[in-house]
């Protein structure tokens, strides 16, 4: 990476890390008395992640956070939850930080089984690294044994479960796979199966919240650039097989999350013991007179969140964003998404030809030189 091409990601990896709020609403069938649940959520390099390397320094961390941001650019080369008896009770989770990545904590099966799972806005199914495994990334924390649950159910071929799962097969047994893989080589594949996942409870009448039939992967062989802190995915896109989007019925399909900045860029900027939050259902709402929302563009064969840029703005100059794509197309408008939001990336990614305008642009600004 040439030095120019370092100094402008190295502002937008900084942005990156400010706080952010993201709000997904969707129409409610029914109600069943979820008052919502706030999840904590802890970078990958903040001191309160018990995988912290103090050795290392913000510059590698950063660097680390550049590749793996790469490599999600090309993201998938191939692109019914049963009512609980949750009542007004807030669930909370750890949120782990991982250079880049957040790391929901989350509780498989019963009894339940601790493990962190990647926070991510890009991906549907939920899966995690399963017994047996007949090809597995190392991960520091124990695989999920399914043997070990007394509520594990696999899920056959012929149900409306499986219906949902994108890119499914069925074995000899009539069992529903699944398979996804990612643009950078990486892959997960094993049985689709539901299982009871719990969260810790904010309230001091309830310790824990279990949620049962939740819909998830179950990897038997999973390989790629994933983290060794990491056993699997929590996916939050737009699809009915997320986990959004199963709890449908519960929060409404409305979540947010506010990601406290990195210690190593803003050390100052809040308290130490702070930590980033994802809420879920009615405290997912976000509201108050310094709030300033745009709107989350759908499109009908995207599990994506898209938003549309308008311009960029370097010192008093305004650099209006005009999206390759929807210049082509004859139905193009401003109701057409023309960047899409993730959680699992750390830098913002912009076409080539829009980045040369900014670069050029900003070294105009702050009258420097460019060296190669």
């Amino acid at each position: 990476m040439n030095s120019k091409v370092f100094f402008i990601l190295s502002i937008l990896a900084f942005l990156a890390f400010s706080q952010l709020a993201l709000v997904s609403c969707r129409k409610a069938k029914t109600n069943h008395g979820l008052d919502g649940f706030t999840l904590d959520l802890i970078h990958r390099d903040s001191p309160l992640s018990p995988y912290y390397n103090p050795s290392i320094t913000p510059s590698q961390r950063l660097r680390d956070a550049f590749h793996r941001s790469f490599s999600r650019v090309s993201f998938f080369t191939k692109a019914s939850i049963h009512p609980t008896t949750l009542v007004n009770h807030a669930i909370q989770s750890d949120i782990i930080p991982d250079s880049g990545d957040y790391l929901m904590k989350i509780f498989i099966g019963m009894p339940p089984m601790k493990t962190y799972a990647s926070l991510d806005t890009r991906s549907d199914l939920i899966w995690v690294q399963c017994k047996p495994c007949t090809h597995c990334y190392k991960q520091i924390l124990p695989l999920f044994d399914p043997r070990k649950s007394s509520t594990y159910k696999i899920i056959g071929c012929n149900s409306k479960e499986c219906e949902l799962v994108r890119d499914k097969t069925c074995d000899k047994k009539n069992v529903c796979e699944y398979e996804v893989q990612y643009g950078d080589g990486s892959y997960s594949i094993g049985d689709v199966a539901s299982e009871t996942f719990t969260f810790d409870s904010t309230s001091k009448k309830v310790d824990n919240i279990s949620i049962p039939h939740v819909i998830f992967g179950c990897g038997h062989s999973n390989d790629g650039t994933f983290s060794n802190r990491t056993a699997g995915i929590v996916g939050l896109a737009d699809s009915k097989i997320s986990f959004i989007n199963q709890l449908d019925k519960q929060i409404k399909g409305k979540f947010s999350y506010c990601l406290v900045p990195n210690n190593d860029l803003s050390p100052s900027s809040h308290p130490p013991n702070t930590t980033s939050k994802i809420n879920f259902g009615s405290k997912a709402v976000v509201s108050g007179p310094n709030v300033l929302t745009t709107p989350i563009i759908r499109k009908d064969t995207d599990i994506f969140y898209y938003l549309y840029l308008k311009s960029v703005s370097v010192g008093g100059k305004k650099l209006e964003f005009k999206s390759p794509q929807l210049m082509n197309s004859s139905t193009a408008n401003e109701d057409l998404g023309n960047i899409i939001i993730d959680s699992g990336s750390t830098l913002t990614m912009i076409p080539g030809k829009f980045y040369d305008k900014l670069e050029s642009t900003l070294v105009e600004m702050i009258k420097g030189k460019v060296k190669l």
